[in-house]
């Protein structure tokens, strides 16, 4: 149960009924209404807006609305306390029991605690990863898998039907350039000295791994044959290795895509000619003379007629070519007919992750998403910024096999998988994000991954010496639902604790519909603090402690409290893709 929702629909309830009285206007437009914990805990548990933004409709001030509302908020039983606040604001405190039946609430769902129907299982498609498949995943690939796959997750339990998908950009001259280096390789394994790697040819070691391959599977087959034969061949080859790949770091990362597209086969299937033919019966294509790019003096400019797209006429800066010089399409028009694609299969609510170097991609694409979908699909796209990797604050060294570049393989061998996760979330996914081999390991409360663990693993440990402590006891979930006597838990730690999970199913919400999973680290990060601070009182203050010898009923309510903690975060964790730990060992 969302307790912000619950209040925000009875307000709304309170609203109709001053309206029924005669007291404000009927039909008022409430879309703006929201409650919302205080940005100060001291000023109460919840916040409305709602005498603010009615004040001017209903014909009345702020505070005299405001007067009307509390009047009614009053007279419910779960409202210790309504107060007026500043110009209009609507400051509530609510009683103790409704803390307590959010506990019950925790053990009564389980990990599904926080899911929601919001969504109304519309379909969207988050695309992430999509590196070019010209060799391994590195570190920032990682990041973007990560961000990618937690918001996927995030959208599902905020009731999305969600579709994971990874483009292979398997079109276009990178993808040459790797045919021709695996070549080069291929002639390698058959015994040529091939000298220094050319200029413009991929130079990595693991290419050494594709010529191998290829020459095992066709021996001397393509050494003397033309370019066009054995180019294509090794393309193929190469590309079908790399993503097996990609594939297999994928997995060990804990991803795993619903949805594979090609852009060569978008491209062989005539969907670029469709889409491009699309926005021509609309009257966006037309061909002209751009003016030259900024920076670019007169003679390095050579104006020419291209075939352009209207992007400005859908708020991008400048208008877009479609064709290059030799008349084929750009990447720009292969990306069209794939968004187009998407919205052709159902998404109207598409997210792209994609790297920082792709920031001035973003205003052309969103603009032609909207084009070519007459404005029923949108696209939101979300840049995650570079990776620093460090080991004590020294930048690491290279990967050997990739050559100028540490794989993400690498970093997960290094620390594992569920720490990769959940640094890569502990930041907004517009900032640079530094990931130390030693800090993300450390065992400290500096370190999240450990803080957050440690609380899991500390409630689970509890909950062992009680099945020794209670004998027989059954300490399920269900059972501490059922018998726990939750008014025995009345201390300042333990309601924290109790409103602070309170929230979760509320941060699902705003964080899905912001497409922000880092909240969700930040939020665990949160209501660990808030367990361990009653971890720690209890050790100085006997009479906080979880396990109280001679009272089994104060002893059950605060297992059912623990049990709750343990139950959150790993709904939390199973968000970001993490598997929360019983116990922790040095």
């Amino acid at each position: 149960m969302n307790i912000f929702k619950v209040f925000e629909n009875d307000i709304r309830k309170l609203l109709d009924e001053l309206a029924a009285e005669g007291q404000i206007p009927a039909g008022l437009d409430t879309a703006r209404l929201t409650v919302e914990p205080p940005r100060e805990a001291a000023h109460g548990d919840l916040s409305t807006n709602a005498a603010m933004i009615l004040a001017k409709p209903a014909g009345k001030p702020p505070r005299a609305l405001a007067e009307l509302l509390v009047a009614k908020l009053k007279t419910r039983p779960d409202v210790a306390s309504a107060e007026i606040a500043g110009p209009g604001f609507v400051n509530l405190r609510l009683t103790a029991d409704v803390w307590r039946d959010c506990i019950r609430d925790v053990l009564t769902a389980g990990t599904a605690y926080g899911e929601s129907t919001l969504g109304g299982q519309r379909p969207v498609n988050v695309e992430y990863v999509s590196a070019n498949p010209t060799g391994p995943l590195h570190a920032a690939h990682g990041r973007g898998a990560v961000f990618g796959d937690a918001l996927a997750a995030l959208l599902e339990k905020a009731g999305y039907a969600v579709a994971r998908e990874y483009y292979i950009n398997d079109a276009g001259a990178q993808v040459d350039v790797l045919g021709r280096s695996t070549f080069l390789r291929y002639r390698e394994a058959l015994g040529e000295d091939i000298g220094e790697i050319p200029a413009g040819l991929y130079p990595g070691e693991y290419l050494k791994e594709v010529g191998q391959a290829l020459a095992e599977r066709d021996g001397n087959k393509w050494v003397g044959a033309d370019e066009s034969d054995w180019l294509p061949a090794c393309r193929d080859f190469a590309i079908a290795t790399i993503m097996e790949w990609i594939k297999e770091d994928l997995g060990v990362l804990g991803v795993r895509m619903d949805v594979y597209s090609s852009e060569r086969a978008l491209v062989k299937a005539g969907a670029v000619d469709t889409a491009l033919k699309a926005l021509e019966d609309r009257g966006l294509i037309y061909v002209g003379v751009l003016e030259p790019p900024k920076g670019k003096k007169p003679d390095d400019w050579e104006p020419r007629p291209q075939t352009l797209f209207k992007s400005t006429d859908f708020g991008d800066d400048v208008d877009r070519p479609l064709k290059k010089s030799d008349g084929s399409f750009t990447y720009f028009s292969n990306d069209i007919a794939y968004h187009y694609d998407k919205h052709r299969r159902g998404f109207d609510l598409q997210i792209d992750v994609w790297g920082a170097d792709h920031g001035g991609y973003v205003k052309r694409m969103q603009a032609a998403t909207t084009a070519i979908t007459e404005g029923k699909a949108s696209l939101d796209v979300k840049l995650c910024q570079l990776v620093h990797l460090m080991k004590n604050g020294e930048p690491v060294k290279m990967s050997k096999r990739a050559g100028t570049f540490v794989t993400l393989r690498d970093v997960i061998e290094e620390v594992g998988r569920d720490v990769v996760r959940f640094i890569m979330l502990t930041r907004r996914n517009d900032q640079t994000l530094d990931f130390d081999f030693a800090k993300v390991v450390e065992q400290s409360k500096d370190n999240p991954v450990f803080y957050v663990q440690y609380a899991h693993a500390r409630c689970r440990s509890v909950l062992r010496h009680a099945a020794t402590a209670l004998p027989g006891a059954d300490l399920s979930l269900a059972a501490l639902a059922a018998r726990a006597n939750l008014a025995r838990l009345d201390s300042e730690e333990e309601m924290a604790l109790a409103k602070r999970m309170a929230t979760w199913p509320r941060l699902v919400e705003s964080a899905a519909e912001a497409h922000e999973p880092h909240r969700v680290a930040f939020y665990l990060s949160d209501l660990a603090s808030d367990f361990h601070a009653l971890w720690n009182k209890g050790r100085d203050d006997t009479s906080l402690r979880f396990l109280i010898e001679g009272d089994e009923e104060v002893t059950v309510a605060r297992l059912a409290l623990i049990s709750a903690v343990a139950t959150v975060i790993a709904s939390g964790l199973a968000v970001m893709g993490v598997e929360p730990v019983e116990e922790l060992r040095s």
